[in-house]
């Protein structure tokens, strides 16, 4: 027999979603070893399945609890609030590639007594070409993820909503398209390399790794787009469009710190 629930909070039912996702990331990491060793790339794949499965099934639940009211303003203060530590380790990941980036370019020595580091030879990227027109297309999608918010919790307009989720959608594939044409540019007519040198690596894992949030950022969004034309989401209760646009903004502020330090100052024309 139910009971009516007399407080704000979400008690959780049992659930596999947490032991599958734990088992399904082990061995998408454990088959991405495998597959770097040239063992084999089946079992990441598998793992990578797996973990898509989890996602989808996991965060449709939690659509599901908001329709049915579970997600009170107290939940939704705590689902707030752990979004920003997940974008706080965020910003501790890309710290790492930074500090590795200004380590090899302020101190460019070897660990090992009596060595001296050579810089590698490279053709230096023109960060007001490419970089910059990238740099104008990031900030444009992060316009349009505003007014897509402004328009859904002020003006409660889905049509505009809709709009500013559509465009910025656009200028992430864009985004991504381009920066796949300059790893194209680098890699085939500039005499980069991946690996091979601290410069090559840290500027590849860097950017790379931004990129990899700007897809993830961009299917982020595409959810909430598709969510949006369903009828979801309320001036009062949109916290899964707020974490996309809290996402979205962090990506554009780290683009920004990568093309100051990376493009601008680390790699000299």
């Amino acid at each position: 027999m139910a009971h009516a629930k007399n407080h704000d909070y979400h008690i959780l039912a049992p659930s596999t979603w947490p032991l599958l996702g734990a088992v399904a990331g082990f061995v998408m990491l454990f088959g991405a070893v495998l597959w770097m060793h040239d063992v084999t790339p089946f079992l990441f794949l598998g793992g990578f399945v797996a973990t898509l499965y989890v996602m989808f099934g996991w965060w449709r639940e939690m659509v599901a609890e908001s329709h049915v009211g579970d997600h009170t303003p107290v939940v939704r203060i705590g689902l707030r609030y752990g979004f920003v530590l997940f974008i706080m380790s965020e910003v501790m990941f890309f710290v790492a590639w930074f500090w590795t980036f200004f380590k090899q370019a302020i101190y460019p020595m070897n660990e090992y007594v009596g060595s001296e580091y050579v810089p590698p030879v490279f053709d230096a990227v023109n960060a007001f070409h490419l970089p910059l027109i990238n740099t104008l297309v990031l900030l444009l999608s992060g316009c349009a993820v505003t007014w897509a918010h402004h328009a859904l919790v002020h003006e409660n307009n889905r049509k505009d909503l809709i709009s500013g989720l559509a465009i910025s959608i656009v200028l992430g594939v864009f985004f991504t398209i381009l920066q796949a044409y300059e790893y194209r540019e680098l890699l085939l007519h500039h005499d980069w390399t991946f690996g091979g040198d601290a410069f090559f690596s840290a500027f590849f894992m860097a950017t790379g790794f931004h990129g990899l949030h700007v897809l993830i950022g961009t299917i982020f969004l595409a959810v909430c787009l598709i969510r949006a034309m369903r009828g979801d989401f309320t001036p009062e209760q949109h916290v899964g469009f707020e974490a996309a646009a809290w996402y979205w903004h962090f990506v554009d502020v780290v683009w920004l710190f990568l093309f100051f330090a990376v493009y601008i100052w680390g790699v000299p024309a």
